[in-house]
């Protein structure tokens, strides 16, 4: 029987790869954004527009998506950005870069709890931020691997596994926005052992792996995709 993905984020860049690359493999996949124009570019899937961020928009969601779910990939999220020049700016941030990393994943899994078939594989995209340091951002992918392990212990049971994907820096796509500078990209690149950037392929990849059925001893843990840049030791 054909196995079931939903992936958040799927419309653009990393979300994009991984979701081309399980329907490589053969699965149905629906993707989902705020954004049903960019959804629709994506070929082989079908998608589903809302806001993971919001609950109700995330309960009215639940009618369009599948009704059992042997993989989910929580790949929505993003950077903040902002004036930090009071200290409601500096909240603002802060919570802005907690609900688009974490609430926005812990919300769809758990309306999608109930239908994960047994086997199920849940994954979501972390970042070296979150054990480098990166403000805001870093902190809320590192509660994002704190979430990630008791969700492996809550649905080991059956036989779900619950990983976290962790980038470090992943070009073509519009995470950086017209931050990225030829000087920081030399940096970034130059403190990788493989002396190139990540692409979402390479992410795509690990993604795949982890939500296959040969990946069911595999729970609780934190992958890095960063090119030898951090050691996740």
């Amino acid at each position: 029987m054909t196995r079931t993905a939903v992936v958040t984020g799927g419309g653009t860049g990393i979300g994009r790869a991984i979701a081309l690359d399980l329907v490589a493999r053969g699965l149905d996949v629906v993707i989902t954004g705020r954004r049903a124009d960019v959804l629709a570019l994506v070929p082989g899937v079908r998608g589903v527009a809302f806001d993971a961020t919001d609950p109700d928009a995330v309960d009215r969601a639940l009618a369009d998506l599948p009704g059992s779910v042997d993989v989910l990939v929580n790949n929505a999220g993003g950077v903040a950005s902002g004036s930090s020049a009071t200290l409601a700016d500096v909240r603002a941030g802060w919570l802005a870069d907690y609900e688009s990393n974490v609430v926005s994943a812990v919300l769809v899994t758990t309306a999608l709890t109930p239908r994960l078939a047994d086997q199920a594989r849940i994954v979501t995209i972390g970042s070296i931020a979150g054990r480098r340091g990166g403000g805001s951002y870093g902190a809320a992918k590192a509660a994002v691997e704190a979430w990630t392990a008791d969700l492996a212990s809550s649905l080991g049971r059956r036989g779900i596994t619950a990983n976290v994907v962790s980038p470090g820096y992943v070009e073509d796509t519009g995470f950086f926005g017209d931050s990225m500078t030829a000087a920081r990209r030399e940096r970034l690149v130059g403190q990788t052992a493989t002396g190139r950037p990540g692409t979402p392929a390479d992410v795509a990849a690990v993604v795949g792996f982890l939500t296959s059925p040969e990946a069911g001893h595999v729970t609780g843990q934190v992958v890095p995709v960063n090119g030898g840049a951090h050691l996740g030791r």
